[in-house]
């Protein structure tokens, strides 16, 4: 089996526009955790891509962003599940990095560092930056209703046109699983 490359926050936890910025911030939306154990138990390895500007921006620093990984890994062990490796882009925009999605960084660095290309790995994510980074990078790109899906997809942005939706990450997993989505 392949890989799977999941966003965080919106994706995995309930999504925030003032930012998850502690532990106790972090939620995890109803069936995320049971989804990443059944692609686990499917043979999928996860992995984590997420922009993270919280850092940059001082509003909670690395060790903070730790601990909300490390609770969100516990949640996710307590269910017989694990992610691979979570790859952080800790910029804010003004910063003009390149592993700040939109930009394809991050992906580019988890093909490196897998030594797998990332055609036809599927990217799931609530945002067009994760649709752009994950089309950028000649992923697969999956959007999902929870977190900021619903308001972008009210963007009517041609973008989305050919990209496959779904309610939540627990749907996606569950349509991947029965065979009913094929690999691009």
């Amino acid at each position: 089996m392949g890989f799977i490359i999941l966003d965080r926050d919106g994706v995995i936890n309930e999504d925030s526009d003032e930012y998850i910025k502690s532990a106790e911030e972090w939620q995890p939306i109803a069936g995320s955790i049971q989804a990443i154990a059944r692609l686990n138990h499917a043979g999928y390895r996860v992995v984590i891509a997420t922009n993270q500007s919280g850092v940059g921006r001082g509003l909670f620093d690395i060790d903070m962003l730790g601990q909300i990984h490390e609770k969100m890994c516990l949640q996710l062990q307590e269910a017989g599940a694990s992610v691979e490796a979570i790859f952080y882009c800790p910029h804010t925009p003004e910063d003009e990095c390149d592993c700040r999605k939109p930009k394809p960084g991050l992906f580019l660095d988890i093909e490196q560092r897998l030594s797998k290309s990332l055609v036809g790995i599927y990217a799931v994510g609530d945002s067009l930056r994760d649709i752009e980074a994950a089309q950028a990078a000649g992923a697969t790109p999956i959007l999902v209703k929870t977190g900021k899906g619903e308001r972008t997809l009210a963007t009517g942005d041609e973008r989305l046109d050919n990209v496959l939706q779904f309610s939540d990450l627990y749907s996606f997993v569950d349509t991947l699983l029965k065979g009913d989505l094929m690999p691009s």
